[in-house]
């Protein structure tokens, strides 16, 4: 184990994307960060030395020091870590910790290809070969995990919420999620959180001066 000292990182964020749910979460978190805003429409993304940080293009990413961090679920994980004592995050020892770990990995690992199969219109793959199974499968798997809430993890707002509440935000305004109460109501808890209304004001703002030049 290590002490770590300087807790503040970098976020690179492009604004009204996947990385405003991360963007969400630090807001949750209530942390100081530096912002580095990229514009998808100029290409920053695809900048040498953006691309010298995360080869693949994408974002978000965050830096803190020496490490980078790539993909929803990891980020999520990493700042959930780096944070404890805003007891967001379930931490090694807690009940809670494996569902966390269970339900930021089936984000990435099934609902981000269950979606891009819909969008597609592709037919169900072959189950053997999809470790999520097919959209059905997985969005019923999200609507029975609702139906307890009020949260992913029960009763206890965490970073899990930080993620899959902007990305079920998304997915219901673009007719991807199932529209019944479990989820919807679930979208309107996290529309009504004062940190979702933060987010919102961000990314106005960066769209705003990426639009002026």
């Amino acid at each position: 184990m290590y002490a770590v000292t300087d807790r503040r990182f970098t976020f690179f964020h492009a604004p009204n994307t996947r990385s405003s749910c991360t963007l969400h979460l630090i807001e949750e978190l209530g942390v100081p960060y530096d912002l580095h805003p990229l514009s998808l429409d100029r290409e920053d993304h695809k900048a040498p030395d953006y691309l010298a940080l995360n080869p693949m293009g994408k974002v978000p990413a965050i830096r803190h020091g020496a490490a980078v961090v790539t993909e929803l679920g990891a980020i999520t994980l990493y700042l959930g870590d780096l944070f404890p004592e805003t007891g967001l995050c379930p931490q090694p020892g807690d009940p809670l910790r494996g569902p966390l770990l269970r339900w930021l990995f089936f984000y990435g690992n099934c609902v981000e290809p269950a979606v891009l199969q819909k969008a597609m219109k592709w037919p169900d793959p072959p189950k053997r070969m999809a470790g999520y199974g097919a959209f059905d499968d997985v969005m019923a798997a999200v609507v029975d995990r609702l139906e307890e809430g009020p949260w992913f993890l029960g009763e206890r707002f965490t970073v899990a919420d930080g993620l899959w509440g902007p990305a079920l935000g998304w997915l219901t305004r673009f007719g991807m999620a199932p529209q019944v109460a479990a989820v919807t109501d679930y979208v309107a808890r996290i529309e009504a959180r004062p940190a979702t209304a933060r987010v919102l004001a961000i990314d106005a703002e960066l769209t705003a001066k990426f639009e002026a030049g």
